[in-house]
């Protein structure tokens, strides 16, 4: 081996001995494509999320009366979809969110997407006005769910 072939290797390694930038540029590639990355997937999901037939349609009940006083009483609730179509065979439960009631109350909606409830509501000493809460328990064909809170009903101490 000659004395130059000798010397340019060991100033070869020299220079990559001391070469302090030689691991700088694989961190910011490696950022760069886990951004790319995370940007891709999020168009992906938000494609995969338009498909009709993976979405679930979010149900809400619409009780009437929303305002009601204490007492013994049916309060009729519609089970409507996103687009105001009413929803039969879903399942409407009341239940005390401020204002008290012994136990739940339960009904199913008819054909035409409204439920009949007994609710029998009170409100405690001193307390001016409550709440009841209403869920809805989707019926087991179509892809409803019910994630979002409803309209409660508002009980006034008349």
């Amino acid at each position: 081996m000659s004395d130059r072939t000798h010397d340019s290797r060991t100033a070869n390694r020299r220079t990559f001995s001391t070469d302090t930038r030689a691991i700088e540029g694989l961190p910011v590639r490696l950022v760069i494509a886990l951004v790319v990355g995370v940007a891709s997937l999020s168009v992906m999901m938000g494609m995969i999320g338009d498909i009709d037939g993976l979405a679930a349609t979010e149900l809400d009940a619409q009780p009437q009366p929303e305002v009601t006083a204490p007492g013994d009483q049916t309060i009729e609730v519609a089970v409507v979809d996103p687009d105001g179509s009413r929803v039969a065979d879903a399942t409407v439960i009341v239940r005390g969110g401020s204002a008290r009631m012994d136990g739940v109350a339960t009904a199913q909606t008819d054909s035409e997407g409204v439920a009949s409830v007994d609710v029998d509501p009170e409100l405690g000493p001193n307390q001016a006005d409550g709440t009841l809460t209403v869920d809805i328990k989707p019926p087991a064909e179509g892809d409803f769910v019910d994630e979002r809170g409803n309209t409660e009903v508002l009980v006034v101490e008349e």
